[in-house]
């Protein structure tokens, strides 16, 4: 379950993420999966993917937009606060660039994507 917290900042959404698992994996395994995923934009070295999409944060006060909204050129994902739920597996915080990774980079990032795949030709 996700909530996105709508505060009056400058180009940054965070939401609050909680998780469970079928096979609930330890803390190591998760932030080794976000630090391993790559996804087809990466694959592909699409112009505005960013090259690590989901960056981890250990410090408990972030991620915070002011200072990282912008990372990847606003194209990445900020993640932190990873931590066990008495409710839920896991709970933790990430944070994207509204404007950026949301509408208008997104939007250009499948565009490359189309055009790489070909939809253009």
């Amino acid at each position: 379950t996700t909530q996105c917290l709508r505060v009056p900042v400058s180009d940054g959404h965070t939401a609050a993420v909680f998780v469970s698992f079928e096979n609930k994996p330890s803390k190591e395994e998760i932030l080794q999966a976000w630090k391993d995923f790559s996804g087809v934009p990466q694959e592909l070295q699409l112009p505005s993917a960013p090259k690590q999409f989901l960056n981890y944060f250990t410090e408990n006060d972030r991620p915070q937009a002011k200072l990282d909204r912008n990372l990847e050129g606003g194209m990445a994902v900020s993640i932190g606060r990873l931590r066990e739920d008495s409710q839920y597996d896991y709970k933790f915080v990430c944070l994207s660039h509204n404007t950026l990774r949301g509408a208008a980079g997104g939007a250009v990032l499948l565009a490359e994507l189309l055009a790489a795949k070909g939809y253009f030709d």
